[in-house]
């Protein structure tokens, strides 16, 4: 398993859903931006929630040719085209989130996060893209 030491100074609130700051040692994964479509490059719903577990699936898709899992990860980057949307279905993404990313200990696993709205994603009926870095404790093959 990956040495991950999340990052909390003593004085600062605890964040819900993400960490301020993750250090780890291993084989670095960047994951390039996934958004909500199958392994055919189509999009099967034009739903936030739906393409936000679609885009999290492809995440890990992409980290397992690695040999990596969710716990892995140490940070993402959300870009979404609405932010009104994102936080009238919090609760929504939040139990998608916690069903797909989770660490070894089968518990929610929460990096270090950042999410912006954009304007417009490149995939014109993309609503939400998400990128990834993972930290994998030995070296791939």
């Amino acid at each position: 398993m990956a040495e991950l030491h999340f990052l909390q100074p003593p004085n600062w609130p605890r964040p819900r859903g993400f960490s301020n700051g993750v250090a780890a040692q291993g084989t670095v994964v960047a994951i390039a931006g996934q958004v909500g479509w199958n392994s055919n490059a189509q999009f099967d719903s034009d739903d936030l929630v739906a393409q936000t577990r679609q885009a999290l699936d492809n995440v890990l898709q992409v980290l397992a040719q690695a040999g990596g899992h969710a716990g892995h990860i140490v940070r993402m980057t959300w870009y979404l085209t609405d932010k009104r949307e994102y936080l009238a279905r919090a609760r929504e993404i939040g139990a998608v989130y916690r069903e797909l990313i989770k660490g070894a200990d089968g518990l929610a696993h929460y990096p270090a996060m950042t999410a912006v709205q954009v304007v417009a994603l490149i995939e014109d009926r993309a609503k939400v893209e998400i990128e990834c870095t993972a930290v994998i404790p030995r070296p791939v093959s």
